[in-house]
C-alpha cells in the first residue's frame, strides 16, 4: 500500500511540475527558473520509472 501511496504523490508532483513548465513558457520565462522545472520534472520521471520496474517483473 505504501507503494501505491509514493507512486501516487510522485505521479501528482510530475503533473504539478508540468503545468508549472507550461505556465512559465507562455508567459516569457526566465530561462533558469524554466530549466530548474524540466529538471525536477525529469527527476520525478525517472523515480516514477524506476519504481515502475519491480511492477513490471512480477
Amino acid at each position: 500500500m505504501r507503494s501505491i501511496s509514493r507512486f501516487y504523490r510522485l505521479s501528482l508532483l510530475y503533473r504539478q511540475l508540468d503545468d508549472a513548465v507550461r505556465s512559465e513558457a507562455r508567459r516569457g520565462a526566465d530561462a533558469f527558473r524554466l530549466l530548474r522545472l524540466k529538471s525536477a520534472k525529469l527527476a520525478v520521471k525517472r523515480r516514477l520509472a524506476a519504481q515502475m520496474q519491480p511492477a513490471l517483473a512480477r
